[in-house]
Formats: structure tokens, C-alpha cells, sequence
């Protein structure tokens, strides 16, 4: 994959997504002692940037692959993003989604038409109940970052945001499965080497952070966190590969830095934002991402998909809640 694979996904999603603002905060700036420029993915359609890998990858099927539909792991965001992709297009969509997942993330994945299979996280595998489902059905699967499809959309947030933004020195991004930091990564290097690359994980689910220590993906249990978007367990032979060549580092913030940042965005910015979403602010905030003194930074603000019951806890908890 490089740069090309991204902007063809750009010209693809191009009228289909929204073109998200980057909002800017003297009080941010200030915290951080850099010019943070934040590209706000919590304002794209169905609330987070997956729109952007999901109709991409489904607007590349054969006519026949639609026809027979389309089925998505994931415990929200992503659902939500193949559910309105395959709306738009017309395609059937069986999405398998874990029973804890945020109230307000089911109800919009079925919103969006898609039929729903609920798991539990401790007990069953998600992958192999979505390739049971399109073995029988015949389906496509749309995994929610180990494919190049999937990572190329994703990156076409940090294009946009370099080309509104102009020069940036670095970039930092939440981290789940490593899709949107793989595309970001892609995105920036094939405008500039020099641009580094941070990746932000909750510090119950590093899984990234020792893969690339390990030098291979390395699996962990489902980490508890706030952050419901950024559970996974491993990074993908994909994205784990795209990180070793491109990424400088990866960093954990905890749930209370999560938290935080929830606060600050909504209290100093007017965003409401996800925990997930809020990674990289966190990581900002809580001066994990070296060597920024007065240099350009761009941060992307994953999702904004959040129950308003834990929205309001964490704001009026300050942040910090279990």
C-alpha cells in the first residue's frame, strides 16, 4: 500500500462524506505548548471517520458481491459506518455487534437498515461468528481495519487535513486496530517523510504498543476501558506492518485522561466527543507526544458516538468515572 491506494479512496468517498472542519483552541495550544490543529471526524456522517473505509470498501464490490451483502464486526463505530455504507449503496448488511456496545450505537446501526447479531465480548469470538453468517449467506465480510481498502478510506481524514491545515511537523490519532493510524500514516508520508506519526491506546489495551516491541503482533485479553472503540486484542499483519515502517511511536493515556479530555473538548471546544475519539487530545494534554515545542501538530478526533448518560457522567464526574 502507499499514498496512491489513499487518494484514489478520496476521489471514491468524495461527495459521500463530509469534508470534516479542523477547529482550533488558544487554551489547547497553550496546554500543550504547540499549534494543534484538530480535524473533527466526531462531525462526519453516522458520527466517526469509519464511513470513510466502509464505503470505500463496498463501493469496490462486483455487482454480484453486493447483491449477495455484506456482513461487519465491531462494537459500534465501524457497524455503524458499513450499515449507512451499504444503505447508500443498496446492499444487504448483517453486522455482528457486542451486547455491551453503547445504546446509541445499536440503535443507529439499526437505523441505518442493518439486521444485528449480538455477542458477548468474554465469551465468543466476533470473527468467527460473522464468517459462520457469510459462509451461510455467501457474504462478503467487511473487517474494520485488516484490509487495504478499509485503511486507504480511513486515511482520507489526515489528507484532508494536511490540505486544510497546510504543513504539519506531526500527527496523532487514537489507535484500535491501527486502521486510521495506518491510513494517516500512509496520507502523510507520501507528502512528507518528516511528518511523525503517533498512535494513542487506552493503557488497558496496548496491544499496539507491545507488538512493536515484541517485533510481531502480540494478543491480549479484552482490555477494560472507557474507551469501548479501542478494544482490541491485536494488531493486524497489515496494519502492524504499515506502523513498524511509518509510525514513531505509540502511547497510552489512561481512562481518567479520557475522560478529561471528554471534559475539555466539550467545555473549552463545544465538541462532543467519544473516549475513544478524545485519545489523541488526551495524549496531548497529558504531554505523552515529545518534542512538539511550538511546532504544527494535527490531532484527529476519531468519533463522537456516545450515550448521553456516560456523556454527562463523564462531564460532570470531571471527567473521571469507572
Amino acid at each position: 500500500m502507499n499514498a496512491g491506494d489513499v487518494r484514489a479512496a478520496a476521489e471514491r468517498v468524495r461527495g459521500v462524506v463530509h469534508r470534516t472542519p479542523i477547529v482550533r483552541s488558544r487554551t489547547l495550544d497553550e496546554r500543550c505548548g504547540a499549534k494543534v490543529f484538530v480535524k473533527c471526524e466526531n462531525l462526519q456522517r453516522m458520527g466517526a471517520f469509519k464511513i470513510r473505509g466502509a464505503y470505500n470498501f463496498l463501493a469496490s464490490l462486483t455487482p454480484e458481491e453486493k447483491k449477495r451483502g455484506v456482513v461487519a464486526f465491531s462494537s459500534g463505530n465501524h457497524a455503524q459506518g458499513v450499515a449507512l455504507a451499504a444503505q447508500l449503496l443498496g446492499i444487504p448488511a448483517t453486522i455482528v455487534m457486542p451486547s455491551d456496545a453503547p445504546a446509541v450505537k445499536l440503535d443507529a446501526t439499526r437505523g441505518y437498515g442493518a439486521e444485528i447479531v449480538l455477542y458477548e465480548r468474554e465469551t465468543s469470538h466476533r470473527e468467527e461468528i460473522a464468517a459462520g453468517i457469510a459462509a451461510q449467506k455467501g457474504a462478503t465480510v467487511v473487517p474494520p481495519f485488516d484490509d487495504p481498502r478499509i485503511v486507504a478510506g480511513a486515511g482520507t481524514a489526515a489528507l484532508e487535513l494536511l490540505e486544510d491545515a497546510g504543513t504539519l511537523d506531526a500527527i496523532v490519532v487514537p489507535v484500535g486496530g491501527g486502521g486510521l493510524m495506518s491510513g494517516t500514516a500512509l496520507a502523510a508520508h507520501g507528502l512528507d517523510e518528516r511528518i511523525a506519526i503517533y498512535g494513542v491506546e487506552p493503557e488497558a489495551g496496548n496491544d499496539f504498543a507491545q507488538s512493536l516491541e515484541a517485533g510481531a503482533p502480540v494478543k491480549i485479553p479484552v482490555p477494560k476501558t472507557i474507551a469501548d472503540g479501542l478494544q482490541t486484542t491485536s494488531p493486524s499483519a497489515l496494519t502492524f506492518g504499515i506502523a513498524r515502517e511509518h509510525v514513531r511511536a505509540i502511547v497510552t493515556v489512561t481512562d481518567g485522561e479520557l475522560g478529561d479530555a471528554v471534559k475539555f473538548l466539550f467545555e473549552r471546544m463545544k465538541l462532543v466527543v467519544e473516549p475513544s475519539g478524545a485519545a489523541g487530545v488526551a495524549a496531548l494534554l497529558a504531554h505523552r507526544i515529545p518534542e512538539i515545542g511550538g511546532k504544527n501538530v494535527g490531532v484527529i478526533i476519531s468519533g463522537g458516538n456516545v450515550d448521553p448518560e456516560r456523556f454527562a457522567a463523564l462531564v460532570g464526574a470531571g471527567g473521571r468515572i469507572q
